[in-house]
């Protein structure tokens, strides 16, 4: 069984993160992997950068044991295993993704540009770039609404069946409905048949979720295809949700073009945790992600896009 992976930040704990992960380990009978990175420090302002970096692993030391406690605390006998890693934090865990069976990361509400591009961040370089699916708890799971849910955003663009496949397999495991949501997006300047177009992205919708009753007979599956902003209404149905699962574009260019737009605004956004799933290296072209709506409507299979 593969691990879970826990990011601890030793500057403030995310107890939401840790105990989605915790109990996400216990559904799956998995092991849980509680890592701090040290990141390296630069001697440039003239200080003893070797005290410093002590002091850096000192504090991640005492936060290990803190997240350890806690989620112990949550799940007597849970087997954990702890790291204390020397490097920048996004990269350590990105390392320790291969073959882990999702990873799990608390979010530091960083602006859009921080959250790319200052040393410290980690969600989104991680989300756009690790190996398995990664979990962002910006806010916690909707636990207490009556009938549990798991929402996919399905968009019938190149990279997704994986995302409605993980998305299946999260729901049948919490006993919960998937609820699977093509968001089309107005048009500035009407155009093509408002109604073809509709039942054109229904029977799309439907292709994309069709094996996941067989392969989860348990399972119960909703549709929706709605008009408006993909973040806007991904959004709005998140606020019932355990998780929101979008798929990832692939692995070319930075971190901002393999999220894309929808799933960098549902990680600002969404009131519950956000599962961005990679497509794996064997999908190739049959898969499906859940960005924007890029399709188009047709007769034959939508084509590819990037």
């Amino acid at each position: 069984m593969s691990d879970v992976l826990a990011g601890v930040d030793p500057r403030e704990l995310s107890v939401p993160a840790l105990v989605w992960a915790a109990d996400e380990a216990v559904r799956r009978g998995a092991r849980l992997r509680l890592v701090v990175a040290v990141p390296p420090v630069h001697d440039r302002l003239g200080y003893d950068a070797r005290a410093h970096q002590r002091s850096l692993r000192i504090r991640g030391e005492s936060a290990l044991a803190n997240a350890q406690d806690l989620v112990r605390g949550l799940h007597e006998g849970l087997w954990t295993v702890t790291e204390l890693v020397d490097g920048a934090p996004a990269t350590v865990l990105r390392e320790r993704t291969r073959g882990a069976a999702l990873a799990v990361v608390g979010s530091r509400r960083l602006g859009r540009a921080a959250e790319v591009l200052s040393e410290g961040s980690v969600a989104v370089p991680l989300a756009a770039r690790a190996d398995c699916a990664v979990v962002v708890v910006r806010e916690p799971e909707h636990t207490a609404v009556r009938s549990p849910l798991i929402v996919v955003g399905v968009d019938g663009s190149r990279d997704c069946r994986a995302a409605v496949a993980f998305a299946a397999a999260e729901a049948s495991l919490r006993e919960a409905r998937l609820m699977a949501i093509w968001v089309w997006p107005r048009p500035l300047l009407p155009h093509g048949d408002e109604t073809e177009g509709l039942a054109d992205r229904r029977r799309l919708l439907a292709e994309a979720v069709a094996g996941c009753a067989e392969r989860h007979p348990d399972l119960h599956v909703e549709q929706q295809v709605m008009r408006g902003h993909p973040v806007d209404e991904l959004t709005r149905a998140s606020r019932e949700a355990l998780a929101v699962v979008v798929g990832r574009r692939g692995r070319g260019g930075y971190s901002g073009m393999r999220l894309g737009s929808t799933v960098h605004g549902l990680l600002h956004h969404a009131a519950c945790p956000v599962i961005t799933v990679p497509l794996p290296e064997a999908a190739g072209a049959d898969g499906i992600s859940a960005g924007a709506d890029r399709t188009r409507p047709r007769t034959a299979r939508p084509a590819p896009t990037g």
